[in-house]
């Protein structure tokens, strides 16, 4: 017989949005009834998230330092003619920690993995099985919604984690190493010294198709670790996914397009930086906030997740130029040069730019100075991101 599930907050996807906002409820609210739904095995899937620490507020950190898996105070960036260390500190979080946490704070009916979705309304969860949670409100946080609605090129990547037969000798993180040749669009490598022998490499593409090859890939990365001198011995892991970089479009069409009532977290509300596609800074606010809100029914917090997100996506819109810049402005084997240009700038205006939060000077200082593409193609690009 199908079952009917009661309780105050039902949470519709287990990635990172998701599982956040239930640890928030839980910590700083642990008199609500949370669920939380996942169609996989586990909270937070396959994954590794890395931030700087600029990303998050020191007020927010309550909520990821229990999470991080790995920790720097440095990293290194690298491109033709600019190669720098930057003294900020980056962190990552490894899916399987994150499922730990989640499932070590949460009672263990409140977390419900394996469960296929069928239906969404603010209230309700109507489960494939038949069962049904009833709760005082509903965020959908299944990751991204109908994104033709909105103007996208891709950002699309492969990692790989590796134990070596010897030292891989990084000091600290290579946030882009954009020596590499330049195929597909602005192309780079990525690595985190989790330990003397065990490393984490990615190929990663801002390219103009969200085809993604993951044997073409892995040939790069084998061939990039031979180049560094890596000897493989195993692969631990591995991952991969295609992520938007949004150039315009229209923010209400894409919230209606994923249930015009039903309140939403994470890419499913446009909760993403437009160009890195970040995620996790977004992702720490939302929950927060919701973890404050005096009102958890299905109506308020469909407003309170719209209000925040439509407000953030107004103040993105630079962002979004840029985004429009290198897609439309640059060749696709010359992008590299946006990016090169950016990194010869102060470390704490980088740091505002990753955290979403460029003030006016920050901006001016971006785009001042001589574009790295064409001047026509810059304007005609700024131009159709207003549209």
């Amino acid at each position: 017989m199908p079952a009917t599930i009661n309780c105050d907050v039902a949470i519709v996807g287990g990635g990172l949005a998701g599982g956040l906002i239930a640890l928030a409820l839980r910590r700083r609210r642990p008199d609500v009834d949370v669920r939380i739904v996942e169609g996989g095995s586990r909270i937070g899937g396959n994954h590794l998230w890395s931030f700087f620490a600029s990303d998050v507020a020191p007020a927010d950190r309550w909520l990821t330092a229990p999470l991080i898996c790995h920790g720097w105070r440095s990293y290194d960036v690298a491109f033709p003619t600019v190669s720098r260390t930057l003294r900020t500190g980056y962190y990552s979080i490894e899916s399987r920690r994150f499922d730990q946490v989640v499932r070590g704070d949460l009672p263990e009916q409140a977390v419900m993995t394996r469960r296929e979705v069928a239906e969404v309304t603010p209230t309700t969860i109507l489960l494939a099985d038949g069962d049904r949670i009833e709760a005082k409100g509903v965020i959908d946080c299944r990751g991204p919604g109908d994104l033709s609605m909105l103007d996208c090129g891709w950002q699309k990547f492969y990692g790989r984690e590796l134990e070596l037969r010897g030292e891989h000798h990084l000091e600290r993180p290579v946030v882009m190493d954009a020596t590499v040749e330049q195929l597909d669009g602005y192309r780079f490598l990525y690595a985190l010294p989790f330990s003397t022998t065990g490393v984490f490499a990615e190929d990663t593409y801002y390219s103009d198709t969200p085809d993604l090859d993951p044997v073409l890939l892995g040939s790069r990365l084998d061939a990039y670790a031979e180049g560094r001198g890596w000897k493989v011995d195993r692969v631990v892991r591995e991952e991969g996914g295609v992520l938007p970089v949004v150039m315009g479009g229209s923010f209400e069409a894409y919230w209606r397009a994923g249930g015009e009532k039903v309140a939403k977290a994470g890419s499913r509300a446009g909760l993403f930086h437009p160009l890195t596609s970040y995620t996790l800074p977004d992702a720490v606010r939302t929950a927060t906030l919701v973890a404050a809100a005096s009102d958890l029914g299905g109506a308020a917090l469909h407003n309170l997740m719209h209000d925040f997100a439509r407000s953030t996506w107004r103040r993105r819109h630079f962002y979004r130029m840029l985004a429009a810049m290198l897609f439309k402005a640059a060749e696709p084997e010359e992008r590299y040069r946006v990016l090169q240009r950016f990194y010869r700038l102060d470390p704490q205006l980088i740091g505002r730019f990753y955290a979403g939060h460029s003030t006016l000077l920050d901006r001016l200082r971006v785009v001042s100075g001589k574009p790295p593409v064409p001047v026509g193609r810059a304007l005609s690009a700024i131009r159709e991101s207003y549209r």
